[in-house]
């Protein structure tokens, strides 16, 4: 059955609200615009972001040094600018506006709000000071505007948990001078803070071997490119077992990361001036601690068992370093009025149908992205799950299965939000910031300088 022929009654068209400006909703809005609803009866999509800026962990999660990442803006740009879709920036979900309200307003409602949050680390020590989350430190390195304008950087020797992207991102963060990362779009309190950073080891830590490692190929190979950055890799860490020789022949990212490490394991130690220690089958077991902040971490050495999988081998080492950063993982923040998973920290769904405990969908409610399948994958991988979730929107559509709601009309939204006293940002807004934020690259010769505080950017954008 056609949406059309589920809906001969229904001239208006579709409307659709998406909480989340990030890649996943706007892949979401560009699946609706690319449907044969939006020919006829037409889509009209409103996208909510609480942040006044959008592009979500695009402008707040990406180290600022890696451009190609950020080239993502250009395509997802092109989405936004299209007519039927409108933004609400400065907007915040379960504060400003409710399910409720949002249901009042659409026939649909699509969750895409991504995770922000470090998750949890079950460590002795990891209280103490000189302990930090990776989420809290890329949030203050991207000028994120809820989070302290300083960061304390006294450590030369740091600790980074953890074997993905984002451990890289960090480690090249605290591993590369200011100087290196002035042409970037990092704000002065950035620099500054980075400027004062006395950092000159870098010590990450992946409890598996090579094979396993979670890091992309380029990223990985991104390190070895600045001239301040001795990455150094320990012979004894390149092992493989059946199970690791099985996943290199079958996934060629892996083996393209393992041989990446292998050249870096084989080759003499330079002299640059930043030692950036890459180690395998190291399991941290404590963060050690003298009056309250961190002096070391301890860790086990693992062997493979076989399968991919390590276990310990009782041999226990101790690393003399004075912070230690976990990057094991985002979490997502609990949304009002949606069901929750706290294990995996999602909210339950069957194809991006927000599912109740009582098995039923609720109804008109949908997941996309992180908050539907945790923090895993890559931006790209988005597009396969906002397909989904927009197919099984637009067949609720066509069989008669959503909700209509009482005050369709578009207008009705902004007097809603004028009514609340809520200062909201819009897509023409995003323009004049991106502007405001050009033109204080422009006297340095930088692309841009990103602006942190949320009034000045509320200002800049003519909320």
């Amino acid at each position: 059955m056609s949406p059309l022929e589920g809906n001969l009654t229904m001239p208006r068209p579709l409307r659709v609200a998406i909480v989340g400006s990030g890649p996943a909703g706007i892949y979401a809005a560009d699946a609706l615009l690319k449907s044969q609803v939006a020919a006829e009866p037409g889509v009209s999509i409103d996208i909510f972001e609480r942040m006044p800026a959008p592009f979500g962990l695009i402008r707040y999660g990406v180290a600022p040094d890696h451009p190609r990442i950020k080239g993502i803006i250009t395509a997802l740009h092109q989405v936004l600018d299209k007519p039927q879709i409108r933004l609400f920036g400065n907007v915040d979900y379960g504060t400003d506006i409710s399910l409720d309200d949002l249901r009042a307003f659409y026939d649909g409602v699509i969750f895409a709000t991504g995770a922000m949050a470090d998750r949890a680390l079950s460590l002795p020590g990891i209280d103490l000071d000189g302990s930090y989350g990776a989420a809290d430190f890329v949030s203050w390195y991207d000028g994120h505007p809820d989070v302290p304008r300083t960061w304390p950087l006294e450590a030369e020797k740091v600790a980074v948990l953890g074997v993905g992207n984002v451990a890289l991102d960090i480690a090249r963060v605290l591993a590369k001078t200011a100087d290196e990362l002035l042409p970037t779009e990092i704000p002065p309190n950035v620099y500054e803070g980075l400027k004062a950073n006395r950092a000159k080891e870098i010590h990450v830590f992946g409890r598996r071997g090579p094979a396993q490692a979670k890091f992309s190929p380029m990223e990985l190979r991104e390190l070895d490119h600045s001239p301040n950055i001795e990455v150094i890799v320990d012979p004894e860490d390149i092992d493989y077992d059946e199970g690791s020789i099985a996943t290199r022949r079958g996934n060629k990212q892996a083996d393209m990361v393992a041989k990446t490490l292998e050249n870096w394991a084989i080759r003499d130690v330079g002299d640059r001036p930043h030692k950036l220690f890459l180690h395998f089958f190291e399991s941290p077991v404590e963060i050690l601690g003298e009056d309250g902040k961190v002096v070391g971490l301890r860790t086990e050495r693992t062997e493979l068992d076989g399968t991919g999988n390590v276990k310990g081998t009782s041999t226990f080492k101790t690393w003399d370093v004075g912070a230690v950063y976990r990057a094991v993982g985002y979490l997502s923040d609990k949304l009002p009025k949606l069901p929750w998973d706290l294990d995996s920290g999602t909210v339950p769904d069957e194809g991006g149908r927000v599912m109740q405990e009582t098995g039923e969908h609720l109804q008109s409610t949908y997941v996309t992205g992180w908050i539907r399948r945790g923090p895993v994958g890559l931006i790209g991988h988005t597009k396969g799950d906002a397909n989904e979730t927009v197919a099984n929107l637009l067949d609720d559509y066509a069989n008669g299965r959503l909700h209509t709601p009482a005050s369709p009309g578009p207008e009705a939204v902004d007097a809603f939000l004028a009514e609340r006293n809520v200062r909201f940002t819009t897509w023409d807004g995003w323009y004049k910031l991106d502007a405001a934020e050009k033109a204080l690259g422009e006297p340095e010769g930088r692309e841009r300088v990103k602006l942190v505080e949320r009034e000045d950017m509320l200002r800049a954008s003519g909320a």
